[in-house]
């Protein structure tokens, strides 16, 4: 599938302005303190005054974004829990008893539901919902290929969406009983890598769980035969609404001009989705940190992108794009309210040759 067939998705992406980039390093070169000591934090904030297009960039305003789908490899005994665990944890993000609503409000954030693929109906939203979860992916396909594509436009929906409220930046959350199998899947096809490399414990699976775990993955991908080079066909294939709709937020984030804070295993498959349908997507792309589940390593290195956090997270939710939005702040603070060398009277730093 090409991007531009994907409805809400635009023929060609922006660029991050390179203007505005140039003139948000300059002014961290003049801040009184040694050149690029807040490293990768003073990266990050050039990139996001790129994405937004305006050395001026504001992330005041935040939101976690938890897509929330259900998965039908859980009935070949894949997780610790059934399906029901992903109606409480969902409903549980509305009334602020998550982990990552406690993380979100101490660093006033919002924290926002969305029900793309939930076996069953809540009080979370449901108006992009596309279907009441996946099919066993182990017998068949987890879903059609429209299907899939419907699940990508609800993320660019989304994203739309959460600009025209006046959201700044966004953390990509989820929850979904049994999508760190069909990431396990996704990855093993798109990367061309076994099975058993690629696909870790989840949510604390035993060793005979975990064999239990790759033995489904590799069926599944011999049973549906994915093409690893239409992602869309892989995200039908062995592939969730969850992952659909997440890839969609990077979409729609790129196309709004919003960045978009990854967490760990479960988005970074997701953008590793999306930039095989838009290669130039991964500039808008922002790493959190590095997940505890195996493959999520091999994922950043292929889109080439380094975490700033090593803490061997693996709880989902957005909880590792969550904790990257303190330090965000902390950086724009000292961007905004840091005196310059020409304020202090002190010769500037200089790089050397």
């Amino acid at each position: 599938m090409k991007p531009e067939e994907i409805r809400g998705f635009p023929d060609q992406l922006p660029s991050p302005d390179e203007k505005a980039m140039i003139a948000a390093k300059k002014r961290w070169d003049r801040i009184a303190k040694p050149l690029h000591s807040l490293g990768k934090l003073e990266d990050l904030t050039v990139q996001i005054a790129g994405i937004q297009g305006s050395p001026e960039f504001c992330v005041n305003k935040k939101a976690v974004i938890e897509i929330c789908a259900d998965h039908g490899v859980v009935a070949e005994g894949v997780t610790q829990t059934d399906q029901s665990v992903t109606a409480i944890v969902s409903e549980n993000f509305l009334r602020g008893e998550t982990t990552a609503c406690i993380m979100a409000k101490s660093c006033g954030a919002d924290v926002l539901p969305f029900d793309v693929g939930m076996a069953v109906d809540t009080a979370v939203r449901t108006d992009y919902k596309i279907k009441y979860g996946t099919a066993d992916m182990a017998h068949g396909p987890a879903m059609s290929y429209s299907e899939a594509r419907k699940g990508i436009e609800a993320g660019i929906s989304i994203a739309k969406e959460c600009k025209e409220k006046g959201y700044r930046i966004l953390a990509a959350g989820e929850m979904g009983i049994g999508n760190t199998t069909a990431c396990s899947a996704v990855t093993s096809v798109i990367l061309e890598r076994p099975a058993e490399e690629v696909t870790g414990r989840g949510a604390g699976l035993s060793s005979s769980g975990l064999m239990r775990k790759i033995e489904i993955v590799g069926r599944a991908i011999r049973v549906n035969a994915p093409n690893p080079k239409d992602p869309v066909d892989v995200l039908a294939k062995v592939g969730g609404l969850d992952l659909a709709a997440l890839a969609g937020l990077y979409l729609g984030g790129a196309c709004e001009r919003i960045p978009v804070v990854m967490d760990g295993f479960i988005s970074d498959v997701a953008a590793l989705i999306a930039a095989r349908l838009c290669p130039s997507v991964r500039d808008f792309l922002i790493p959190s940190h590095i997940s505890r589940e195996p493959a999520a390593r091999l994922i950043l290195k292929e889109l080439n992108l380094s975490p700033i956090l090593q803490a061997d997270m693996s709880l989902g939710e957005g909880t590792g794009a969550i904790a990257l939005f303190p330090l965000l702040d902390m950086a724009e603070r000292v961007y905004r309210e840091m005196k310059t060398f020409d304020e202090i009277k002190v010769e500037q730093y200089r790089y050397l040759i």
